[in-house]
């Protein structure tokens, strides 16, 4: 059995319960454990990382002190806001012995840097392929999907060093081993605009149209992410894009309800019941 350790954040067990359920459930469907981190806390995103550096390191920092204190070596940090404060708070703390001294005098704790950050993306990657096409339960055949990275898990890729920055590929593995048909289109990995949702929604809602429209162009039946600050533009703001652009009705899944439903997990403990945009004709 595969064993990982865990840290959910603020949106996996509020806003995008969603893929905090979806994940755990197709963990489950792969005999992956999960350990959670006893006592974590916010990683900061988005507004620590904005005010103050010292605090935008110390709060993700803390998540991996204990992480390290609990016996975790690898940590799956499903979303891609947490997933690039933690990368950057342990590059910053493994590469720079003075900064790793202030932010261990912080959170009174001693990180000696043995975590391994890993996005869900990357956990697939490295612990379900090749395997994962022979679990396949449901038949996906035909099912055109636009994978969507968004900014998050690829950039700054002195950080993440995560695939391709400008051209990824690794998410498209996964859905085409699930027997789905990945899409070549060069939105993948604009941004949606997710950190101006409520100071420029307008603008947001631009961004967002744009990205539907070179999806829906390019044949997607449905979008697959790996964010759940995309979900929800993607998502929530699908009827707003329709009022100004036209009709749209394109079911924004996470990547890890997908495979849930690739692996023959039902759609309601995948949390697709959750969405804006039902998922109901890609289920039939």
């Amino acid at each position: 059995m595969t064993k990982l350790g865990y840290y959910p954040g603020c949106s996996l067990e509020g806003t995008a319960s969603d893929y905090g359920i979806s994940v755990r459930r197709m963990a489950r469907a792969l005999g992956w454990e999960l350990q959670e981190i006893e006592d974590w806390n916010c990683c900061g995103a988005t507004a620590a990382h904005q005010t103050n550096h010292l605090l935008a390191l110390s709060l993700p920092a803390r998540d991996l002190a204990l992480a390290e204190e609990q016996g975790i070596t690898e940590l799956l940090v499903p979303c891609a806001a947490c997933f690039s404060r933690l990368v950057h708070a342990n590059k910053a703390m493994q590469q720079d012995p003075e900064t790793a001294r202030e932010i261990n005098d912080i959170i009174e704790m001693n990180y000696r840097g043995t975590v391994s950050v890993l996005n869900l993306i990357e956990a697939l990657q490295k612990y379900a392929m090749p395997d994962i096409a022979g679990k396949v339960q449901r038949n996906l055949s035909g099912l055109k999907v636009a994978c969507y990275y968004g900014c998050l898990l690829l950039r700054p890729p002195k950080y993440t060093e995560f695939d391709d920055a400008e051209q990824p590929s690794s998410m498209e593995d996964i859905v085409r081993a699930l027997g789905a048909e990945p899409l070549d289109w060069p939105f993948k990995t604009e941004c949606c605009g997710a950190g101006l949702s409520m100071s420029n929604t307008g603008a947001v809602v631009d961004l967002t149209h744009k990205i539907l429209e070179n999806a829906r162009h390019h044949g997607a039946r449905v979008i697959a992410v790996a964010c759940p600050m995309c979900h929800s533009n993607l998502d929530m703001r699908q009827l707003d894009v329709s009022r100004r652009y036209g009709k749209y009705n394109i079911p924004i899944l996470f990547l890890s309800q997908l495979v849930g439903l690739a692996l023959g997990v039902s759609e309601k403990e995948l949390g697709l019941k959750k969405h804006f945009v039902k998922a109901t004709s890609i289920i039939r």
